[in-house]
Order: structure tokens, then sequence, then C-alpha cells
């Protein structure tokens, strides 16, 4: 019974390990199959699309995250700014309040501070209103400009030209002192029908001014007559458009010049040989060539004026004579007929500045490189202008320039230096200093030791944009105590 059982214990384990064998080779079996199944599925084409898709994906799905992820920078930074934005304000806010304050200690920091602000704001105004001041007139340059184009072509007559391009306050003044005469007449007489033999005495300090401005014109004789060693020697001819005389008169009828000078007030319907027919230049005027201004060319008939004057400067009115100028009739000018500041150093300021070398006559007869010179101060030898006809030449060259392609026809200084080309001696650069108008930068040495200073440029003296720095040298010689100046709003 015992050895049936023990029997039958070692069948079961045998079968067991039998199982066991069988279980194990059919799980090898398999496994090799499904190796050879896998090995052989990843080498098909799909397989390889499969893979390269699902790489394509995941990295897509990184560049989506890191999209996610600057999404959310950009929105912390914007409202990072919001905040900055939100936290200024109320510091600006907290700023405002504190100066609003009472506080006694922190009012009185704040005036000191404010003080300070306003000493430094005017240390520096000048240099700044420098560049206001030049858009300013360059503004209103432009708009006269515009309203001259206009004027012209609808042909409007130069007086009315004139008008517009004189500043409102001098056209004031003119009107104001029309109005004096018109109201006492008898108070202003006309000009004596026989000249007082000074007026003629070629022994005398003659200057010719020619000007419609009263006001500058009166600057002029004034400073000239103060600083002259003998005023009584010397003779102002002023020339004007016949619309302003009569203001001239009341002005020099009112305010006489000082220390016994003379003043002679003329216009152009008293010089009879001024017509068309003898002067291109009017005849260019009548012509409708309102380009040429008659006040400015008249300068070109001094001999024909002054038929018994041997010399006469020339002054322009923006002028301030600062030394006695009785020895400009000293100078030896040779066969000179003009004697002139020389304004080119370099090639600055030469004839090829001022005339149209491509004009065939221009060439053959001026050097480009010839040193030009200015107006403002001029000694003219009236007998050797005579002599050498100059006159005559001029008009030769304002016929040939009619049609403005020699120069430029609004400018009178370059028929000038064409007439003069070889006559003209320079001026010793004592006697002219230039460039008041436009320059803020001259030597107050060079200021000092000139006998004139000319504010040539736009900047001029009695106007709102003229240099702080040099004002005052214009303004002491204005005579402040005409009421005129008031009523018209002049800024002196």
């Amino acid at each position: 019974m015992a050895g049936a059982r023990a029997s039958s214990r070692r069948r079961a384990v045998l079968a067991a390990v039998i199982t066991l064998i069988l279980l194990a080779s059919v799980s090898f079996l398999l496994s090799a199959t499904a190796t050879s199944s896998a090995s052989a599925a990843a080498n098909s084409p799909a397989s390889r699309l499969a893979i390269v898709q699902r790489h394509a994906e995941d990295h897509a799905a990184v560049l989506a995250a890191y999209t996610a992820h600057a999404r959310h920078l950009s929105a912390a930074s914007a409202s990072q700014t919001d905040a900055f934005l939100s936290i200024s304000s109320r510091l600006s806010a907290l700023a405002a309040r504190l100066s609003l304050s009472t506080v006694g200690a922190l009012e009185k920091e704040i005036k000191a501070q404010v003080k300070r602000a306003r000493s430094l704001a005017g240390g520096a105004k000048e240099a700044f209103d420098t560049q206001s001041k030049i858009q300013k007139l360059s503004d209103t340059v432009f708009a006269v400009g515009q309203q001259l184009l206009r004027a012209r072509r609808a042909g409007v007559l130069n007086s009315r030209i004139a008008a517009w391009s004189t500043p409102k306050s001098l056209h004031c003044l003119a009107m104001r002192l029309l109005e004096a005469r018109l109201a006492n007449a008898s108070a202003v007489p006309d000009e004596p029908p026989v000249p007082p033999p000074q007026l003629a005495d070629p022994s005398l300090y003659h200057y010719a001014i020619f000007s419609d401005n009263v006001l500058a014109v009166s600057v002029v004789v004034a400073s000239a007559a103060r600083v002259a060693a003998e005023p009584s020697r010397h003779v102002f001819h002023v020339v004007t458009a016949p619309m302003y005389l009569p203001a001239f008169r009341v002005w020099f009828a009112r305010r006489p010049p000082p220390l016994g000078a003379h003043v002679q007030l003329l216009s152009v319907s008293d010089f009879p040989f001024l017509n068309a027919s003898y002067s291109p230049v009017l005849r260019q005027i009548e012509d409708g060539n309102r380009d040429v201004a008659l006040l400015d060319y008249l300068r070109f008939y001094l001999p024909e004026m002054f038929p018994a004057l041997r010399r006469v400067v020339l002054l322009e009115d923006d002028v301030v004579v600062q030394r006695d100028l009785a020895g400009l009739w000293r100078i030896d000018m040779g066969a000179n007929v003009n004697a002139a500041l020389h304004t080119c150093f370099g090639g600055f300021r030469r004839y090829g500045k001022y005339l149209n070398f491509s004009e065939p006559v221009v060439q053959e007869s001026f050097s480009h490189r010839a040193c030009a010179w200015s107006y403002g101060v001029n000694v003219f030898d009236l007998q050797a202008w005579r002599r050498g006809q100059c006159t005559e030449q001029f008009h030769r060259f304002m016929e040939m320039n009619e049609n403005g392609t020699l120069w430029d026809p609004t400018s009178v200084l370059p028929v000038g230096l064409m007439t003069f080309y070889g006559k003209t001696k320079p001026l010793d650069k004592s006697w002219h200093v230039m460039g008041l108008g436009y320059n803020p930068h001259i030597r107050p040495e060079d200021i000092g030791g000139a006998a004139v200073i000319h504010f040539n440029g736009n900047m001029k003296p009695w106007l709102d944009v003229a240099f702080n720095q040099y004002k005052h040298l214009w303004t002491k010689y204005v005579d402040t105590e005409m009421e005129f100046l008031t009523l018209c709003n002049f800024g002196l």
C-alpha cells in the first residue's frame, strides 16, 4: 500500500516536470516568432513613415509649448509695463501734491530752486532766442515773399508792394507823421525854392542816403553828427520815395539834425532827368519788371543828382556811425571811382558768387576770382566817375540784363561790381564792420574800433528779431521822445 502511494507521487512529479518542459518549449517558439515578425514590420515603409510622423508631431508639440511660454512672458511684460506706468502716474500725482504743499521748509526750498532755474534760463536765453528768431524771421520772409509773388502776378503797383514789404511799425510811423503834416501843414514847411548854399558846397562833407525808413535815417544822421569834430560841415542828402517824403519832412521839422548838421530831403520827382527815355531802370520798371527797386538803383546817378559835388560818401540806412568820418574825404583815391570794404577771403565772396559766368559777355569781361566788395560805406569820386562815364556803363549793363540772365536783378550789388570793376580801392577794415544783422559772434573789439557798424542782414535793429547784444548800439541814437514811436509799438 505504501509502495503504491510512493509510485503515484513519482509519476505526478514526472508529469509536472514534463509539463513545465513543454510549456517552456512553446514559450520559446512563440517568442522567436514574435521577434521575427517585429523585425520584419520595422523594416517596412509604413513603419518608417509612422516613425517620421511621430518625430514631427513631437517637435511640433515642443514648439507649441515654447510658443505658449513666450506668450506668457509677453503678457507678463505688458503687465509689468502697466504697473510701471501706474507707479509713475502715482509718483507724478504725489509730486504735484508736494509742490502745492504749504509746509514752510518745503515751500522755501522749491522757491529757491525755481529762482535758480530762472537764473539759468535767463543766462541761456540769448542762445536759444537766436534760433527761434531765425525761424520766425524765415517764416515771415517766406510769407512776405508769397505776398510779393501774388502782387506781381496781379499787377499791383510798386507803392503797394513797398507798403507790404515795410514792417507794420515803420508803416505806422510814416502814416502818423503824414497825419501830423495834414493836421498842421504850416508847421512843416516844404523845401525852400533856393537851396541853402551849404547843400552844394564841395568843400563840405556830403553824404547820400537812399531810404524810405525815416527812423533808420534819423539814427544815421544823429550818430554821424554827434561823433563829428565839426558837425556843421556835414551835409546829409536823403532821397526817398514820393509817398514817404512828407513823413521825412515832419520828422526832421520836429527833430532837426543835432549840432548844426544839415539835411536835404529829396524824392525821385526832384530829378527831372530820371525818366524812361534816359534811364533803363525807369523803363524796365514801367515795362513791369518789378524786381528792380528804383530807390536802390538811384545810387548810380550820384554825379547827375549832385553836379556841383566832387566827392560823396554813400551810407546805407542800416548803419551807425561811431567815429568822425571826415577822414574819408582825405583818402587818396588815385584813379579809382569807388572806395569800399573788400569782403573776399579764400574763395568767399568773389565775383563768381554774384555774376552768371556761363554767359559769354560775363566770361569775357570779368574774372570770377576777382574780389567783391560791399555797400554800406562807399566813397565815390564823382569827378573820376564822370571821366570814366560809369553811368553810361551802368546803363549798358542794365540793358544787357533786361531778362535777368547776367545777375539777380533784386540785388543792386552785382551791377555795382560790374560798373566799378577795376575802379574800386579797398577801404581799411577799421572804417566798416559788417554783419551785425546776421552774425552773433562779431568780436567786441572789432565793433568798438569801427568807424561805422553795419546791420546788414535780416535782423535789423528796428525789428523784434534783432540781436540783443547789438541792438543797444543802434537804439541809443533813437529819439525816444518822439511820441509816434510809442503809438506805433516800437519795442525800443
